[in-house]
């Protein structure tokens, strides 16, 4: 097996990292923010598919990841990972069961497994994707928004989410309002984690601002407490802006030695397990350079 330079460390590079090194590859990760610096680490981490598309390649990229995080939740090494199931209600469809993933804890859990197998992840300021040669036989592009510079890209846009972390030990529940219907675009969510509980958000595509907004958190807390009546005297720890990386549908394929993976856009986490699958397929069959 061959040596690849894996781009970017949010959620999908790393995860596309670790199947890459349990494959045999030789695998390194670069990336200008390392995986607390990203935006995956902001994300409240309920796998649910929302704004992403292809929609029949969504499916089932959500369906493998669905089975693998089960399937973590199951060892109960909850405390390793951050990964759990829970159930919860989303509006207009009813009550269902999902992974919830606790990205402070579980993107170091990745972290480690790829050092544990031989990888690296290094903090490392691109202008340009490496060209694959020598010893580098391919480059996988999961740079997320760095793929407007990196991937010439200019389809992939920001899409602003602003969330607020608040303290409310005892819920277990997540509840979620995608916000589609009447106009309404802003999503609408609570999702516990381990020490907090994730209360969100806003989708302001176009919006490079990482500052939070004082008015928008109160608006978002509002729309909370209609779901679910105790956000409204929860005491607010922090706040937080991400910068999704959306695109009308998601970036996987290959062009000669390089394999592109981004424009996932708030869904990260959901597909991550599946489309890292898929990365390890192009990376390992043969395929001659076009490009």
């Amino acid at each position: 097996m061959g040596r690849v330079l894996v781009v970017g460390a949010g959620v999908v590079g790393l995860t596309c990292a670790v199947r890459l090194l349990e494959a045999g590859h030789r695998v390194d990760v670069v990336a200008r923010d390392l995986p607390l610096e990203t935006t995956s680490a902001i994300a409240a981490g309920l796998v649910l598919p929302h704004r992403i598309g292809p929609a029949d390649r969504v499916s089932a990229w959500t369906a493998r990841s669905e089975q693998v995080f089960t399937d973590l939740a199951a060892d109960g090494d909850v405390d390793a990972h951050g990964v759990r199931t829970a159930s919860g209600t989303v509006v207009g469809e009813g009550e269902r069961e999902a992974p919830l993933v606790d990205m402070p804890t579980f993107l170091p859990w990745l972290v480690a497994r790829i050092e544990a197998l031989g990888g690296t992840v290094t903090r490392l300021n691109l202008s340009a994707l490496p060209a694959p040669g020598g010893e580098l036989d391919v480059v996988v592009n999961c740079s997320g928004l760095g793929a407007r510079l990196l991937g010439g890209d200019r389809g992939v846009v920001p899409a602003a989410g602003q969330v607020l972390y608040v303290d409310l030990p005892g819920l277990d529940r997540w509840c979620v309002d995608a916000g589609d219907r009447a106009g309404d675009e802003a999503p609408t969510y609570v999702v516990p984690r381990r020490h907090d509980l994730v209360v969100g958000g806003t989708h302001d595509e176009g919006e490079w601002s990482r500052t939070p907004s004082p008015p928008v958190a109160a608006a978002i807390l509002a729309r909370a407490a209609r779901l679910v009546p105790e956000v409204a005297t929860a005491r607010v720890l922090r706040h937080k802006v991400g910068l999704r990386p959306q695109r009308p549908t998601v970036r996987l394929e290959r062009v000669g030695r390089v394999v592109h993976c981004y424009g996932h856009g708030g869904a990260g986490v959901t597909v991550a397990w599946g489309c890292a699958d898929e990365v390890v397929r192009l990376v390992t069959e043969p395929v001659a350079d076009v490009g």
